[in-house]
């Protein structure tokens, strides 16, 4: 098997005999491939956020939670393929690298015949490929957001005057262009702000209480927007 095929197996491996470890050498064994590599798969899985710990001492190896793991998926490889389509509208937002992690997690737990038809199918397909490579500053953002950090932000304006802002993040506006909706400390009111003019962001060691949102005091006039829990079910 090659090695896509192999980092499936070893997930399901592991899943079935959960909460019993299994070696690095025992794996080595069952696959065929020498011990070194295993562990690189391993690592490469825990890299890829697959929930994976090793528990030491002799009758120890390594383990995988069955409550943080995804069964097999009944998703059909059109669908596959529509999830990968749809994700790289996130490229440059705050959920790029989400949406990728995702995604692996999704194809890692399909069948092994659909995630070959899926593999076709998006073979099949081109898309526009970014020019500009992805920056750590969306992630920052989110982080942010998250974690309820003041945000530093060197913002440049329609007319391309940068300024310094002290920002406390309420949340994001998607669309073309995404905004990051926050409360301005130096205009002392809500604003948005595109995250195309964001030069800097650096997240501060201040955290803040959330403030209601009123998106009608942002300056987007004719736009609508619907959240993102009313639109499809987090329940």
């Amino acid at each position: 098997m090659n090695r896509t095929e192999r980092l499936y197996a070893l997930v399901e491996e592991l899943r079935a005999v959960s909460p019993r470890p299994r070696s690095a050498r025992w794996l080595a064994e069952r696959f065929g491939v020498s011990t070194r590599t295993v562990e690189r798969d391993l690592s490469a899985l825990q890299q890829s956020g697959v929930p994976l710990y090793a528990e030491p001492g002799r009758s120890g190896g390594y383990v995988v939670d069955k409550d943080h793991t995804l069964p097999p998926l009944t998703i059909t490889p059109a669908e596959a393929a529509a999830l990968a389509v749809a994700l790289h509208g996130l490229s440059g937002t705050p959920f790029d690298a989400d949406a990728r992690s995702a995604l692996h997690k999704v194809f890692a737990v399909m069948p092994l015949r659909d995630r070959q038809v899926a593999r076709e199918l998006a073979a099949r397909v081109r898309l526009a490929e970014e020019p500009v490579r992805p920056s750590a500053l969306p992630h920052t953002l989110r982080e942010a957001l998250s974690g309820r950090r003041l945000l530093h932000l060197r913002y440049a304006d329609a007319q391309g005057e940068v300024t310094d802002r002290t920002v406390e993040p309420l949340g994001f506006l998607g669309g073309d262009p995404w905004h990051l909706v926050g409360w301005c400390r130096l205009r002392s009111a809500v604003r948005g702000f595109r995250i195309d003019r964001i030069r800097e962001a650096r997240a501060l060691e201040e955290t803040v209480e959330p403030r209601p949102v009123d998106l009608s005091e942002l300056d987007l006039p004719g736009r609508d927007f619907v959240a993102l829990d009313e639109l499809y079910s987090f329940a």
